[in-house]
């Protein structure tokens, strides 16, 4: 019987790779994997056969998502395969849709995790992960601007008085990404347009890029100052915080350098 295992690699290289997805990369049959979802900077593909044992078959966008059934499952259906994503696998819900759909063709499924985006980038800066409302995803866009969706959810989490995390989009196939400036210069422009809107360029952001990079930036300051400062290459994220425990409030300014009148705490 086969066997589809998705194995995630963490953030930034080879040596995000657990030691048990190592271990179970090295016991299947293929070794696929995807990095059109995400961006590992350090990330080399040889290294990475070296630590498996096994050389990678890179698929694309249109292998997973359309031609999945060709590619992977039917394979599956008799081989051990693992299908090796950026971060933890199960964030991206185009790997859902894959695991689902070895589901219905009777293909066993497993999951072996890593280091996630949603969970690192709160760590980074002092963040409770419990005060976190809904992920949003800045996606890359030409002509119009950003969509409105992506203000009415930093809204949402705003009104509630949650942290807002946003994913700044990177289009591998076609090396294109969105950065933390270009992200804000469009939500300031979509908070423009409303009466009362939920931030302003006084508001506080804190920028990161490249988790777990040895070149690694996490910044803290107010939306208008954060929009000038060079993040570098992608991937980037921002993540705007509500009010603050007291001890989150000492981790933005020690670790992300926001000042000290920028903090609101909790009453």
């Amino acid at each position: 019987m086969g066997e589809l295992i998705f194995i995630g690699l963490g953030l930034y290289d080879e040596l995000g790779l657990s030691l048990r997805g190592q271990a179970e990369a090295r016991s299947c049959d293929r070794v696929f994997a995807e990095f059109y979802t995400s961006v590992m900077p350090g990330l080399r593909i040889e290294r990475l056969s070296e630590a498996i044992g096994k050389p990678v078959d890179i698929l694309s966008r249109i292998d997973v998502e359309e031609d999945a059934e060709h590619k992977i499952l039917s394979k599956a259906k008799t081989e051990r395969i693992a299908f090796l994503v950026a971060g933890d696998p199960m964030v991206a819900t185009t790997h859902v849709d894959l695991r689902l759909r070895a589901h219905r063709a009777g293909i066993q499924t497993r999951i072996i995790h890593a280091a996630s985006v949603a969970s690192a980038a709160t760590g980074a800066i002092g963040l409770q992960s419990y005060k976190f409302g809904r992920t949003i995803t800045v996606p890359v866009v030409t002509g119009d601007g950003l969509p409105e969706s992506i203000y009415a959810g930093l809204k949402v989490n705003v009104e509630a008085g949650l942290h807002s995390l946003l994913l700044l989009e990177v289009d591998v196939e076609t090396k294109r990404y969105v950065t933390i400036p270009q992200a804000l210069e469009g939500l300031l422009s979509l908070a423009a347009r409303r009466p009362n809107p939920v931030i302003k360029p006084e508001t506080l952001v804190v920028g990161i890029a490249r988790l777990e990079a040895p070149d690694m930036i996490v910044h803290a300051a107010a939306i208008s100052d954060l929009m000038q400062v060079d993040f570098g290459k992608s991937p980037h994220c921002l993540i705007f915080p509500a009010a603050l425990h007291f001890v989150e409030a000492e981790a933005l300014q020690a670790f992300c350098g926001a000042s000290k009148n920028l903090v609101i705490q909790e009453r």
